[in-house]
């Protein structure tokens, strides 16, 4: 059998040995130390903006302590996307609020801001207005974010930006992970970068971050012995994967240029080709191309997303559907839903491609044969 060709796999710059290195020879192995104040320095400095940093184990713990930040409370409506991964809507759970789901639009495939403010006048006529809004940029395209906070700024409804798949995303110069009241970032192993696990909460507002900080150490008073006035989390980076966070930010513009060109590849190759069809980048934005993806309409190409699927599949390439929308999950089923369809023809049409910056010319040889044989057959 071939070598497996991996969806998005973690791929060293260098210098992530030499951080975590460091760290051993200096004993610092506890959750805190150098590497993870010099990662957020390295984060804040990239992001731009008078951003401040918080790193933390997951970009799920960052989503979970910005509702908590954001004063959610059980029984509370928290608006999310409904077309992204279960960790932009798990959290709104652990807070024993209610996920209220939005759609998506076809330009960028993320919140819809006309179904947003449905959503929220609907909520607000039963009496229920929304807590929160959490908007996600998938596969790192940027989502409306103009519109999107035009419209809670008018509704007086904080943002909380899930910017996991996007950063080196930005719109008109600005930084994704710095548009909302409350911005979350990942380091998962298949992200752009990585710190095997690991993720960052994001504010404008210093004593937000200094909050998040004292939270996710378990929120330990100051006083000579163990003394907790607030419920406290186990959140924090560890000072070794932190280590290698300050070596792939070294790296980061050139994963970027190396996913979007990635991107620049399948389009080159297939744009054009019936039935196939990307999703293009509007006026102003700028995408990491974290993952490349492309929709099959299976009337025009006479095959489907899965059929492309499986034949990649066949040749041990990996390659994903797009994420099934959260209202069609068994687990959020029952919550209210504002949507015109446009997030299920995604799921059903959409694959995500082989996106890795360590791709070689000879995967993408085979990648595009088995691809070509699907097309010509």
């Amino acid at each position: 059998m071939n070598p497996k060709i991996w969806l998005s796999s973690p791929h060293m710059g260098g210098n992530e040995h030499n951080y975590v290195k460091e760290a051993f020879d200096t004993n610092w192995v506890a959750p805190l130390g150098p590497n993870v104040n010099g990662f957020e320095h390295d984060l804040e400095l990239f992001l731009g903006e008078d951003s401040h940093v918080a790193a933390l184990s997951s970009g799920t713990a960052a989503l979970h302590l910005g509702l908590v930040l954001l004063g959610v409370q059980p029984g509370d409506e928290v608006i999310c996307q409904s077309m992204t991964f279960s960790a932009s809507a798990n959290p709104i759970a652990y807070m024993n609020a209610n996920p209220v789901f939005v759609d998506s639009e076809a330009d960028t495939w993320n919140m819809s801001p006309a179904l947003l403010e449905a959503a929220i006048k609907d909520r607000m006529s039963q009496g229920r207005k929304p807590k929160a809004i959490i908007p996600v940029h998938l596969y790192g395209m940027p989502a409306k974010m103009n519109e999107i906070n035009a419209i809670a700024d008018r509704y007086g409804i904080p943002v909380l930006e899930d910017a996991a798949e996007a950063l080196g995303s930005s719109i008109n110069g600005h930084m994704c992970g710095t548009m909302g009241a409350i911005s979350a970032l990942s380091f998962n192993g298949n992200k752009i970068i990585t710190t095997s696990g690991g993720g960052a909460l994001v504010s404008k507002n210093a004593d937000i971050v200094k909050e998040c900080r004292f939270l996710s150490t378990q929120a330990r008073d100051e006083a000579p012995h163990y003394q907790h006035s607030k419920i406290g989390y186990n959140y924090r980076i560890s000072n070794l994967c932190a280590g290698v966070g300050r070596g792939q930010m070294e790296v980061l513009a050139e994963r970027i240029k190396q996913r979007r060109d990635n991107y620049n590849r399948y389009y080159q190759h297939l744009n054009g080709r019936k039935g196939i069809h990307f999703v293009n980048e509007p006026d102003g934005y700028f995408s990491n191309r974290w993952l490349s993806t492309v929709l099959i309409n299976p009337d025009e190409a006479g095959f489907s997303r899965e059929d492309m699927r499986l034949a990649l599949e066949q040749d041990n390439i990996e390659s994903r559907p797009l994420w099934k929308p959260m209202h069609l999950q068994p687990v959020f089923e029952k919550n209210p839903f504002y949507g015109d369809g446009t997030s299920e023809r995604l799921f059903r049409d959409g694959l995500c491609l082989p996106s890795g910056s360590n791709l070689t010319d000879a995967d993408f040889e085979r990648i595009f044969a088995v691809i070509d044989t699907l097309i010509n057959r």
